[in-house]
């Protein structure tokens, strides 16, 4: 199985980035999962711009099209979704990328609940299968701050493996 990962945020040292790479170091060898981390790159969205034409807005829908899943881990900024997730998400809803994609959104912050659910109305819009039992709340936020304390967390790493699990179940139906 092949899984791409997104986060939504550009900071270096972002939580979200950290639980996508934890994830990575801990899928089982029959899930392939890959970071992409080029959002920041990305034009901003303009319907006159060819996708053709922007080389990393076709790596992402390459990249999308081609897994057989899509985690997306995103902050929230100021209750919504933030401006890189949503402009490259505006760049896939012109084609298929996302029809009938099993999608997992990761949250970091029990807080952090409008992104989430403005995600999940993306995405459902987009024709995404957003997979509720892989869609988790991570306690992240407050709690860890570093990858050597996500590494340590028993209790993050049991999330991730039920976050794949259920990912997996979806992606074979």
């Amino acid at each position: 199985m092949k899984i791409i990962a997104i986060s939504g945020s550009l900071r270096k040292l972002s939580l979200n980035t950290l639980l996508l790479q934890r994830i990575t170091q801990i899928s089982p060898p029959d899930i392939e999962v890959e970071i992409f981390s080029r959002l920041g790159e990305l034009p901003l969205f303009n319907p006159d711009l060819s996708e053709s034409e922007q080389a990393v807005v076709l790596a992402l829908k390459t990249k999308i099209i081609n897994a057989d899943a899509v985690i997306i881990a995103s902050p929230e900024y100021a209750h919504g979704v933030t401006g890189v997730m949503k402009n490259a998400l505006d760049w896939m809803v012109g084609n298929e990328s996302f029809v009938y994609k099993p999608v997992a959104l990761l949250n970091i912050s029990p807080r952090a609940t409008h992104a989430q659910a403005a995600l999940t109305e993306i995405m459902t819009v987009m024709s995404a299968h957003v997979v509720a039992k892989a869609s988790l709340t991570f306690p992240i936020l407050g709690s860890i701050t570093s990858s050597q304390a996500l590494a340590q967390s028993d209790e993050i790493t049991h999330l991730i493996n039920v976050m794949l699990q259920e990912l997996q179940q979806a992606a074979a139906v």
